[in-house]
């Protein structure tokens, strides 16, 4: 499935990358008999075959505070992804400790932050490794956080999309090699194998990203420009922010922003609180689309909870079984005066449905094309990013109300949301 972009022009934003953006652009890519609102441009993935430790590029529109990633394409507008680390499938795999050194970090005081920083960072840096890939462009790099004692890695997708071998550098140096178990694109995760060494590994643990507060201190821990082992500290700038990487690639529900520096080499590394626990996985820094030029202090993590939802499910069957998304299952565009004339509708704003997707939650509930959104529940929908915004507090199986025209006729339609499924 692709990812549709959003029309607002108020922010780019980059993948975490591994060299400096470029700006190389790619044409849009139109879907055949879907109606489409115009998207923002993004770069290709460029790559050096010159041996340097650099990576893949991707640009992204991002629109704080409202959901992007709504209407062009199928199903895609969903609202926040469950917090819960269970109940994707009772075969699903339970994450094995590792047997490698682990390090107490003290509880923090008003007089011992340092002291405490320091444990954190001697806890979480053996388990955060380099992934260096060989692709058909030459070589990249980007991080990865060990999150099994068996040897199961997490990264980003755009860390190894592409990648023909794979090496992992631990913390000490060891380099090994390392297999793609599965990944998925929809989250930008994905899981690499190493066969663990005879001292055995040190794995993360992994915190409760949903008691996140705004301010609190975090750090991010990973290979930025390949210089191995860089920590860089700051603190949550906010919350639930939902980020759309553009056509082929991710969005990611519910991401944390953060000032802790996100430089090119820091995707797939570990973003972790004051307790040495990860809390998320970065992959995304902001660009200033006046100067394209990376901006200060605006980075964005994948949060630990989704983590801990779909890395069990792929080391378990290589693949995501269960996505956690709410689907309305339409395809949709915003209306414009333009589009309002042209097909002579009632309303000149709304989500305008071209389509439904078939045994959907929207054609089940009665919803046609044709049918204009203008509100879900008590909140007005003026465009595709207002009704992705008007539904990013729901799960599947919550039922909406869908305010709707008919033509000229108004009318609520109450529709029971599904389930993203799992690769569309």
């Amino acid at each position: 499935m692709q990812d549709p972009y959003s029309d607002n022009q108020s922010g780019v934003a980059y993948k975490a990358p591994t060299q400096p953006a470029m700006p190389i652009t790619a044409p849009h890519q139109a879907v055949p008999g879907q109606m489409q609102t115009p998207p923002t441009t993004p770069p290709v993935y460029p790559r050096r075959s010159n041996g340097m430790r650099t990576g893949a590029i991707v640009a992204l529109s991002i629109i704080l505070l409202v959901v992007l990633g709504v209407g062009l394409f199928a199903g895609w507008q969903f609202g926040r992804t469950s917090t819960s680390t269970g109940g994707a499938s009772s075969s699903v795999t339970t994450l094995q400790p590792g047997t490698g050194p682990q390090s107490a970090v003290p509880p923090l005081t008003g007089n011992n932050e340092q002291a405490v920083r320091e444990a954190v960072i001697a806890k979480v840096r053996p388990a955060v490794v380099e992934v260096n890939v060989t692709t058909q462009q030459g070589g990249a790099i980007g991080s990865g956080v060990i999150i099994d004692g068996r040897g199961y890695i997490v990264t980003n997708n755009h860390v190894v999309n592409g990648a023909q071998s794979m090496t992992v550098t631990l913390y000490d140096g060891t380099n090994l090699p390392a297999q793609l178990v599965g990944t998925d694109p929809a989250d930008d995760l994905a899981v690499v194998k190493i066969t663990p060494p005879s001292k055995g590994l040190t794995v993360a643990t992994i915190g409760d990203s949903s008691k996140l507060t705004v301010g609190q201190d975090v750090m991010a821990i990973g290979n930025p420009l390949g210089i191995t082992q860089t920590v860089t500290h700051g603190i949550i700038s906010a919350l639930g922010r939902n980020v759309s990487e553009g056509q082929g690639g991710a969005t990611i529900p519910n991401a944390i922003q953060t000032d802790a520096a996100i430089n090119p080499g820091n995707s797939g590394g570990a973003l972790v609180d004051m307790q040495g626990n990860l809390i998320g996985i970065p992959t995304l820094t902001a660009i200033d689309p006046e100067f394209n030029t990376p901006a200060s202090g605006v980075g964005f993590a994948i949060p630990s909870n989704r983590v801990a939802t779909i890395v069990p499910q792929i080391i378990s069957s290589g693949s995501v079984t269960h996505t956690g998304r709410a689907a309305l299952g339409v395809h949709v565009a915003s209306v414009d005066a333009n589009l309002a004339a042209q097909d002579n509708l009632s309303v000149n704003h709304g989500a305008y449905v071209a389509d439904t997707v078939a045994n959907g939650a929207a054609a089940s509930a009665g919803l046609k094309a044709g049918d204009v959104i203008v509100q879900i529940d008590n909140t007005n929908v003026s465009n595709t990013q207002s009704l992705g915004e008007a539904l990013a507090s729901h799960n599947p199986g919550d039922t909406v109300a869908v305010h709707i025209y008919r033509g000229s006729q108004q009318m609520t339609i109450n529709v029971k949301l599904g389930e993203l499924q799992a690769g569309s």
